[in-house]
């Protein structure tokens, strides 16, 4: 009798920003994630700070409900010049992590440098670069416009890729893993 199958988990990237914040959602398929959804959640530019941040936890509860990820990968906070964008990027961080964890969803922080690292090769490319590697692996045309959704992309292909490589190697020994996937 086959064992029966357990949908791939989906899973959520969220680019963090007060002004604008991008998210992007894969399912954890082999051999490739495959593309559930991309965009960006962007306040008003008239909205204060705690406007923007009310309105961005909104739209984030809502995406949550639709898509219902398994894991919320957010990106890790890094040390900045500017004191005042490291501590905006703070607040959107902690309204993505208090949303993501009020949804039931794994919350995981990786930082830029790795999901740069998992989707282009290299923890140094360039936005561009990730760009054009995300719209590749996942088959997509590239829209252009700000990268802040395929940033979010590319956190939630690391980390699909990163829960594709044990099921892979399973695979190739014809084992089972923890979650179904094969």
């Amino acid at each position: 009798m086959p064992a029966p199958t357990v949908p791939a988990p989906t899973v959520l990237g969220i680019d963090p920003g007060t002004r604008v914040m991008g998210y992007g959602a894969v399912t954890a398929c082999l051999p490739v994630p495959v593309f559930v959804r991309a965009g960006v959640i962007q306040p008003r530019k008239t909205n204060d700070l705690p406007g923007r941040l009310a309105v961005i936890a909104i739209e984030l509860e809502a995406l949550l409900e639709e898509l219902h990820p398994s894991v919320v990968v957010v990106e890790r906070a890094f040390t900045g010049r500017n004191v005042q964008s490291a501590l905006r990027l703070g607040e959107a961080r902690g309204v993505a992590i208090a949303c993501a964890a009020r949804s039931g969803a794994m919350v995981v922080e990786i930082t830029p440098a790795a999901a740069k690292r998992a989707v282009a090769g290299s923890g140094s490319a360039d936005k561009d670069q990730v760009a054009a590697m995300v719209m590749r692996m996942l088959g997509l045309v590239d829209p252009g416009g700000p990268r802040d959704a395929t940033d979010a992309l590319a956190m939630a292909l690391a980390h699909a890729l990163q829960i594709a490589a044990p099921a892979a190697q399973a695979s190739a020994l014809g084992r089972r893993t923890p979650g179904g996937l094969r």
